[in-house]
């Protein structure tokens, strides 16, 4: 109990600290795209979902390499989730990990 007592602080910083990193990200996200350096997630989820086999569960932006890339996760009906990478600007395929399915 005592052990517990003394991992409640450590635990309230980590947490303070994860949301201000999730704050951060949500303002970079919205600074590339109202400069135009990415498209809007709503367009290229739709685009997505009307191209591979799967639900998405989960998106995420990032930086690599001076890019902006949209990793996202689908998880088709045969329940082995598989993972998309896209060029958040232009939508291109980058890389994909799983079963990827396209619709026909």
């Amino acid at each position: 109990m005592r052990r517990a007592l003394l991992l409640l602080p450590l635990l309230l910083l980590v947490s303070r600290h994860a949301e201000a990193d999730d704050r951060r990200d949500h303002e970079r996200a919205r600074a590339a795209l109202a400069a135009g350096e990415i498209r809007p997630l709503a367009d290229l989820l739709a685009e997505v979902e009307g191209r591979y086999v799967g639900r998405v569960i989960e998106a995420e932006l990032d930086r690599e390499d001076g890019r902006w890339v949209y990793e996202i996760k689908l998880l088709p009906p045969s329940g082995r989730v598989f993972a998309i990478e896209l060029d958040a600007a232009t939508g291109a395929l980058l890389r994909s990990r799983g079963p990827v399915q396209q619709r026909r």
